[in-house]
C-alpha cells in the first residue's frame, strides 16, 4: 500500500475518533464524556500546581521564609527570668509549633523517685549516722525552665523548698552545711520510728568559664570540692541531667557508693544503674525527635497536623495519649515522662531504638523528599549528641526528610545563626536555641 493511502486511511479513523469523542454518534453522553475532560483537566492542573508548589518550596522560590513551617524544640521560646511563654515566636506563622516534654510532670516524678529511693534504704542511706540525709545537686542552667522545674521538683519531693513568688525557689544556695540558707530550708522525714532531716548541702549551676551551661566536666570539678567539704555527710547525689550526673557518678559516687540520681535516660546512664547510680528519668526523646520532625512533614504536606500523631497515618504510625500530650493555646507538644530505676532499666538501655507504633517508613511518591535546616544548641551537649540527634536521624529517613545538622557551641546563637545564611534553600526549619529568650536571633533572619 502506498504512503498516501495509509495517510488518507489514518486520516479518516482519527476523524471518526474525534467525531465520537465530541459526541456526534457514540452512545456515550455529552455530559459524561465531559465531565471525565473537565475531572482528568482538573486532575492534570492539581498534579500541575501541586509539582509546582513543591518545587517552589524545595527552591525556596515563591514560598517566603517568613512563611515556611518552623519548630522550635528542646528550648521553648520563653522569658529565662519568669518562665513566661514568648507567644509571639510560638505562633510566628500558621506552621509554627514547639515539641519538648512535660517538665512539670518529669521534675516532679524525679524528686518522687529520689525520695522513694531515700525511704527504701533509710535503713543504710545515712552514711555517718547524723541523722541528717544530706544530698547536693548540680544546676543545670539557672535560666532555662526545664532546669528550673527539676530543681523545684526535687526540693518539693524533699521537703527543702522555699517558696518564692509564688513557686518554690529554683536559685543555687551555694554551700549550706548547717541548714541557715534561706534559699532552701531543711526537710523531715519519718521512717521506722525515727525522725531524719534531709538537708541540702550544696547546690550550683553547672556553668563552665566559656560560659556554657549544663557542662559535665564542672559538674566533675564541683564534686570534688564538695566531697572535700562535706565527706561522708554526703548521702545522695542528684543532678538536673544525666550528663553532669554521670561526671559526678564516675568522679567520686560510684567508688563511695553514694546513689546518683540523673535526667534524661542516657544510655550510659542507664547501663550505670546495676552500678549504683540510683536512677534517671526518661523523657522519651524517640517521641520528641519524632514530632519534632512530623509537625514539619504535615505542615509541609499540607496535612492535618494530628496525622501520624494522634491520627493513624496510611503507614500506620500513631502514637497514644499515654506517651504524649498537645497544648493547642500554646502550640506545643510535650513528651510525657518515665521513671528508671533498678526495677525497669533493662527497657531502656538502648536510648537510640526507634519507637515501634511510629517506626513505619513514609511512601515517598506521596511524601516527597524535603530539606530541613535544623540545629543542635551544643554538639557537646551529652542528651542531644547522644539520644536527641541519633533519633532525629532515624526519624528524618522514615519521613523522607532531607536534614542538615548544625551543632553549635552552646555558648553564642551567631554560632548557629552565622550558618543560616540562605535559608530560602532550605523547606523547613528546626531550631534548639542556646537561650530561651533568643528565639527573635532566628526569626529575624527568616523575616528579612
Amino acid at each position: 500500500m502506498k504512503k498516501k493511502q495509509v495517510l488518507s486511511i489514518v486520516t479518516a479513523l482519527l476523524v471518526g475518533v474525534t467525531a465520537v469523542g465530541c459526541g456526534g454518534t457514540s452512545t456515550t453522553s455529552t455530559a459524561t464524556t465531559s465531565a471525565a475532560s473537565s475531572t482528568a483537566a482538573t486532575s492534570a492542573a492539581a498534579s500541575t500546581a501541586a509539582s509546582t508548589a513543591a518545587s517552589a518550596a524545595t527552591t525556596g522560590g515563591t514560598v517566603a521564609n517568613k512563611d515556611k513551617p518552623l519548630c522550635w524544640f528542646n528550648r521553648q521560646p520563653s522569658n529565662s527570668s519568669t518562665g513566661e511563654l514568648d507567644k509571639a515566636a510560638l505562633s510566628f506563622n500558621k506552621d509554627t509549633y514547639y515539641v519538648g516534654f512535660d517538665a512539670k510532670q518529669g521534675a516532679e516524678l524525679q524528686g518522687t523517685m529520689v525520695m522513694d529511693y531515700i525511704k527504701a534504704n533509710v535503713a543504710t542511706i545515712d552514711r555517718n549516722g547524723d541523722g541528717i540525709i544530706g544530698y547536693v545537686l548540680a544546676i543545670g542552667d539557672i535560666g532555662h525552665n526545664d532546669s528550673i522545674a527539676r530543681t523545684r521538683g526535687v526540693r518539693k519531693a524533699l521537703g527543702t523548698g522555699v517558696e518564692k513568688d509564688g513557686a518554690i525557689d529554683s536559685e543555687p544556695a551555694g554551700t549550706n552545711a548547717d541548714g541557715s540558707s534561706a534559699i532552701v530550708q531543711d526537710g523531715k522525714l519519718e521512717a521506722n520510728g525515727k525522725t531524719y532531716t534531709v538537708r541540702e548541702l550544696a547546690s550550683q549551676e553547672m556553668k563552665n568559664s566559656a560560659g556554657a551551661t549544663w557542662d559535665a566536666a564542672t559538674a566533675g570539678n564541683a564534686i570534688g570540692t564538695w566531697s572535700s567539704s562535706f565527706g561522708d555527710q554526703i548521702d545522695v547525689v542528684v543532678s538536673n541531667n544525666d550528663g553532669m550526673g554521670m561526671s559526678m557518678f564516675n568522679a567520686w559516687s560510684k567508688d563511695k557508693k553514694v546513689p546518683t540520681f540523673g535526667y534524661d535516660a542516657n544510655s550510659d546512664a542507664v547501663a550505670a544503674i546495676p552500678e549504683g547510680y540510683g536512677g534517671t528519668i526518661s523523657q522519651h526523646a524517640d517521641v520528641q525527635a519524632y514530632l519534632t520532625l512530623r509537625v514539619l512533614r504535615n505542615c509541609l504536606d499540607g496535612v492535618d497536623i494530628d496525622t501520624g500523631i494522634g491520627t493513624k497515618d496510611e503507614a500506620g504510625n500513631v502514637l497514644t495519649s499515654d506517651v504524649y500530650e498537645y497544648k493547642e493555646d500554646e502550640r506545643s507538644y510535650y513528651a510525657l515522662n518515665v521513671a528508671v530505676t533498678a526495677d525497669n532499666y533493662k527497657d531502656y538501655t538502648d536510648s537510640t531504638v526507634v519507637y515501634k507504633p511510629i517506626s513505619n517508613q513514609l511512601d515517598s511518591s506521596k511524601h516527597a523528599t524535603k530539606k530541613v535546616w535544623l540545629d543542635i544548641y551544643n554538639a557537646s551537649d551529652n542528651f542531644l549528641s547522644s539520644t536527641y540527634e541519633p533519633q532525629l536521624k532515624n526519624y528524618d529517613k522514615l519521613l523522607n526528610l532531607d536534614v542538615e545538622y548544625i551543632g553549635g557551641d552552646g555558648q553564642t546563637e551567631s554560632n548557629i545563626t552565622n550558618r543560616l545564611g540562605n535559608p530560602s534553600q532550605y523547606d523547613a526549619f528546626a531550631i534548639n536555641m542556646v537561650k530561651t529568650d533568643n528565639a527573635a536571633s532566628y526569626t529575624s533572619l527568616l523575616s528579612q
